[in-house]
C-alpha cells in the first residue's frame, strides 16, 4: 500500500471487536518502535503492553478512552536516556516518543488493526498503577484492536485545514 493510501485509509478506532490480537500481528507492530527515528539515536522509548484483564482494568483507572479494546499500550520514554538540547535543556523524549507512536499506528493500520492516540489521562495514577520508575516518563496511551462491524471515523476526520493556511515559506 502506498503511504497516503495507508495515511488516508487510517482513522481514529474508537469502537472495537472483541477479536484478539494475535501476538504474531502486536509483535510485528512493536518492531515497527525499532524503525522510528530518535534524537542522536538514543532510543528511549519505553512500551509497555497491556493485554490481560487486570492491566486493561488499571487503564480503566486511568482514563475513560480505553474504547474497550483488548489491547492498550503505554508509550513512555527514558529521560536518564533522552537526548537534551544543549540550548535549552529541551528534552526530545516526547517527540521521539511521538514518533514511535506514530510509527505503531501507520504499520497497525497496515495490518488492518486499529488504533487511536490517547493523551487525556492522568499521568501520576498511571504512574501509581504501573509502578513507573520516575524516569520513565508516559507520553501516549494507544488503545489496539480490530475494528468493531460498525465502526467508522469520526466526522472530523475528514475536515483538513489548506496548505496555504499552514504552510509558509521564508518567513510567517
Amino acid at each position: 500500500m502506498k503511504f497516503t493510501d495507508l495515511a488516508k485509509s487510517r482513522y481514529s478506532l474508537r469502537k472495537f471487536s472483541e477479536k484478539p490480537v494475535e501476538k504474531e500481528k502486536l509483535d510485528f507492530v512493536l518492531k515497527a518502535s525499532l524503525l522510528a527515528p530518535t534524537a542522536c539515536n538514543n532510543q528511549p522509548q519505553r512500551i509497555l503492553v497491556m493485554e490481560n484483564e487486570e492491566a486493561l482494568e488499571k487503564i480503566r483507572k486511568c482514563t475513560p478512552y480505553h474504547f474497550n479494546a483488548p489491547v492498550v499500550l503505554l508509550i513512555c520514554y527514558d529521560n536518564s536516556e533522552s537526548w537534551k538540547r544543549s540550548f535549552d535543556s529541551k528534552d526530545s523524549g516526547d517527540i521521539d516518543a511521538s514518533i514511535v507512536t506514530t510509527h505503531l499506528i501507520l504499520q497497525a493500520s497496515e495490518l488492518g488493526l486499529g488504533t487511536t492516540w490517547v493523551g487525556h489521562f492522568d499521568p501520576a495514577i498511571i504512574k501509581k498503577e504501573f509502578s513507573l520508575p520516575d524516569h520513565i516518563v508516559p507520553v501516549a496511551l494507544l488503545p489496539l484492536g480490530y475494528p468493531a462491524a460498525d465502526a467508522s471515523p469520526n466526522p472530523l476526520h475528514y475536515k483538513r485545514e489548506s496548505l496555504e493556511k499552514i504552510v509558509f515559506y521564508n518567513n510567517f
